[in-house]
């Protein structure tokens, strides 16, 4: 008789995956699916890279660099510690080529291994990072914000020296074929809770109609929500972010971000190819502040900023050049820059024609409730009742 044996896997502890190695983390983000551990070399990973790991359903992440540099604190680890995202840092750029990029790893105490039922052997090893080292690296890095302020000030000088004939006296800004003059503009940005915003302005983008500029993918999330975009920004750096054919073909302007002396060559072209005529601006600002600028250069009368950030901590979180031109644009907009969370406290909605009836049958029953307890109204009642009771067989 033949005895039927029974293999028996065991469990091992730590977080299991398929693991997507790539330093450059613009490459990363686009190849991430589900359940995968995204291995990348990103010092002091800021909020939106976060929420983007967060969005593509990774089991963990793996950093070569500190996900705290200690410079300022930076928002991104929050953001998977909320999510319940396991991360490890510190592994060194020495040692991404040893994690091979679709094998299968398992993070456990501190260490990259492989995964298979023997338990694998060590492939990397860094720090985790969990709610109490994460409250310890952000306090230590609240220290060094003064430094970063002294730079922010150096590199908003030396920014504005550069272009100031264009946020200042708007030369270069192409004029949309859109009419903004006079007008509130809703300038969208593709931050991490720009979804969210949207849902929440809904009432205000149906009933006051405004001028819609939305920069690169978060113009997918306007449509989606089935509102026209009446302008779109596209970043000529940034080719992962162009928005869909059918946006792009559907707004009215399409505007195409270059640094200065690059052209956007690539960028124009593939538009061009969709059928779309786009209009340049050649500046070093992000696109998101060039939408600023256009919006600011057509006269617009208000500018209600989604997706933006608003903190200072949300500022430096972004540690970028760019971050001199979001300070000086947003001091060119000045009082007629409003934040999109501040809309719902201040806009209730328009009067509907329902309201207006509503309010008209309240007065009609009050009036005949106050005619009806005096002489007249009460022999007008006694009138009524006899011609119903005449009427009746």
């Amino acid at each position: 008789m033949r005895l039927s044996t029974r293999q028996q896997h065991h469990v091992l502890p730590g977080v299991s995956g398929t693991a997507r190695v790539e330093r450059r983390t613009r490459v990363l983000l686009p190849r991430l699916q589900a359940g995968d551990i995204a291995v990348l070399d990103h010092p002091a990973l800021d909020r939106a890279t976060a929420q983007r790991l967060v969005d593509a359903g990774v089991a963990a992440v793996v950093n070569a660099s500190p996900m705290v540099s200690g410079r300022y604190p930076n928002l991104g680890p929050e953001v998977l510690l909320r999510a319940g995202i396991p991360m490890l840092d510190g592994i060194g750029a020495a040692a991404l080529p040893a994690v091979r990029d679709g094998s299968r790893v398992r993070l456990h105490a501190g260490a990259v291994l492989e995964d298979c039922d023997a338990g694998g052997r060590q492939l990397a090893s860094g720090r985790e990072v969990d709610a109490d080292t994460l409250a310890e690296d952000l306090a230590r890095a609240r220290g060094g914000l003064a430094t970063q302020l002294e730079t922010f000030t150096h590199n908003s000088t030396a920014f504005l020296g550069r272009e100031q004939d264009l946020l200042l006296n708007g030369v270069g800004v192409p004029v949309p074929s859109t009419r903004i003059a006079g007008r509130t503009v809703v300038v969208v940005a593709d931050g991490p809770d720009v979804a969210g915003e949207l849902d929440r302005l809904r009432p205000y983008l149906r009933e006051q109609e405004p001028v819609v500029v939305a920069v690169g993918r978060s113009a997918d999330a306007v449509c989606e929500r089935g509102r026209r975009v009446d302008v779109v920004v596209v970043d000529a750096a940034d080719p992962d972010a162009v928005p869909s054919a059918r946006t792009l073909k559907g707004a009215r302007d399409v505007v195409v971000r270059s640094g200065r002396g690059t052209g956007g060559g690539e960028t124009v072209e593939s538009l061009e190819r969709l059928g779309v005529r786009p209009l340049r601006i050649e500046t070093d600002a992000t696109a998101e502040d060039a939408a600023l600028v256009v919006a600011d250069a057509a006269e617009a009368a208000l500018v209600i900023g989604v997706g933006m950030d608003a903190s200072l901590e949300e500022f430096l979180d972004r540690e970028r050049s760019g971050l001199a031109s979001t300070y000086l644009t947003r001091l060119k907009l000045g009082a007629r820059l409003v934040d999109a969370a501040a809309v719902p406290h201040l806009y209730s909605g328009r009067v509907r024609p329902h309201h207006l009836l509503l309010v008209m049958l309240a007065g009609l029953v009050a009036l005949a409730a106050a005619v009806g307890v005096t002489p007249v109204g009460q022999e007008w009642a006694d009138q009524l009742s006899d011609t119903l009771r005449g009427l009746l067989p």
